[in-house]
């Protein structure tokens, strides 16, 4: 017998039903708490920055998979083909604000360059 009262013959009569019922108990947990942050991650940032900060430290980062689970909620549902969706964004020179719609609707041609030219 060691000195916390469990050897080898303790160990062979712990029910075996009780150990694979507390693992199904925690993976659920695991895979509701993953549901939750899947869903909270979905939400506006306003919401889910309200909600993170809330938890303590890095706990979600170490028990779900964060990266994949965010991955995933913020992936958007755009395709090949579908329009794109209406925004507005200001001149350079600050005069004006310019609305995509407004410009494909007047026939022109819209070109969005995102990289760097220095």
């Amino acid at each position: 017998m060691t000195k916390w009262g469990w050897n080898l013959s303790t160990w062979r009569k712990f029910p075996k039903r009780a150990l694979l019922r507390a693992l199904v108990v925690i993976a659920l947990v695991w895979v509701l708490g993953c549901g939750a942050l899947y869903r909270i991650m979905r939400q506006p940032p306003e919401q889910f920055a309200r909600f993170m900060a809330k938890l303590p430290g890095p706990v979600p980062f170490l028990l779900f998979p964060f990266e994949t689970l965010w991955t995933q909620a913020r992936a958007g549902s755009l395709h090949v083909g579908d329009p794109a969706p209406d925004f507005s964004l200001m001149k350079l020179d600050k005069s004006a604000s310019v609305q995509l719609s407004a410009l494909t609707a007047q026939g022109h041609p819209v070109v969005l360059i995102f990289g760097s030219y220095t």
